[in-house]
């Protein structure tokens, strides 16, 4: 099963139950936040221009790249359109991060009458690797949609700052298991006009 919504997500809501007299106090540790604002984690602007390997194969490498500006909204040569407004960094549908940019952060989109898509940030401000390099602060977002009664399609994007998208990974849970469908990681990439390529690898030891 391979469907696709989006770069989406989910916020799985977890409830804490107290009982007896006597409880221990804990002190929660303090959220994880990001630095940066939303535009920073996914720079839009004609020419930037990402590549990814699909599957972790070399030979099989999607490009997305800004074509154009026009209706408020940034559009590529995979037909996606994005824009950042005050919230956060949308498409025509649904806004795939929004702030603030703090671990736990969640958000709901309303696609359709049958279509409700869950986010949540799992981690804000870590590093993240991708063979296009090691990338400081990063943010990790889960999205959730539930397909039917037996299935639900989580969407797992990585935001690098400064870079944007540089890892996506997708699965469907059902009967207990995660089903992997597909997986994309950042290879190089061109933002403001400077283009980066993973770096060579190492020749066998030995």
């Amino acid at each position: 099963m391979k469907r696709s919504f989006g770069v989406g997500g989910a916020a799985l809501v977890a409830t804490l139950l107290l009982g007896g007299c006597a409880r221990r106090v804990e002190v929660e540790p303090e959220p994880q936040a990001a630095q940066g604002s939303v535009s920073d984690y996914y720079p839009l602007s004609v020419g930037n221009r990402w590549t990814y390997r699909v599957n972790g194969r070399d030979d099989k490498q999607v490009t997305v790249e800004i074509l154009k500006q026009e209706d408020g909204y940034f559009h590529d040569n995979q037909g996606g359109q994005l824009a950042v407004d005050a919230y956060g960094l949308r498409d025509p549908k649904r806004y795939l991060l929004r702030g603030p940019l703090a671990q736990g952060h969640a958000w709901t989109n309303v696609v359709s009458v049958s279509s409700t898509e869950r986010y949540q940030i799992l981690r804000a401000g870590g590093a993240c690797d991708v063979p296009a390099g090691t990338f400081p602060s990063c943010l990790q977002v889960e999205a959730r949609n539930r397909v039917d009664a037996q299935a639900t399609l989580v969407n797992t994007f990585t935001f690098a700052e400064g870079v944007g998208m540089v890892r996506l990974e997708t699965v469907v849970e059902t009967d207990g298991k995660r089903i992997p469908q597909t997986r994309l990681e950042l290879t190089r990439y061109q933002v403001g006009g400077r283009e980066t390529a993973a770096p060579p690898s190492a020749p066998p030891a030995g």
